[in-house]
């Protein structure tokens, strides 16, 4: 079970706003930009990234059951802000296991405190095919 979704309505109604602007320029921090599945407006989130070649792997404390989550799996991407950059990201996957090689360690101990197992891993859209 993941982190409350209680806490997570309160983040994404205060904590977001105050701490986004900040967290989304910290370096393994970024902001995943989607529409709304239902309303098409457009969101920004701010996440806890790590870089493996050409993913990207996005941390989920809240667990997948969260609405931007699956906007991104609906939409089969998003873009993401991170260093000053935008990029394109496809092929959303859900994984849930302990994210063993695609987490570094002490990222996977404090998450499993949390118990967030959870992660979505996306690919950059101009990335070269895998041979």
């Amino acid at each position: 079970m993941a982190m409350s979704r209680r806490f997570a309505r309160f983040n994404r109604m205060f904590g977001n706003r105050v701490a986004g602007p900040v967290f989304k320029r910290l370096p393994g921090f970024g902001a995943v930009h989607h529409r709304g599945r239902k309303s098409g407006r457009e969101y920004e989130t701010p996440v806890k990234i790590f870089r493996r070649g050409n993913s990207y792997v996005v941390t989920l404390p809240y667990g997948s059951k969260s609405d931007w989550v699956k906007n991104v799996l609906a939409a089969g991407g998003c873009e993401l802000t991170a260093s000053g950059h935008r990029i394109r990201l496809t092929n959303p996957e859900l994984r849930s296991d302990s994210g063993q090689g695609m987490i570094p360690a002490p990222a996977r101990i404090a998450l499993s405190l949390l118990h967030a197992t959870e992660y979505l891993v996306l690919a950059r859209a101009d990335a070269p095919e895998p041979r």
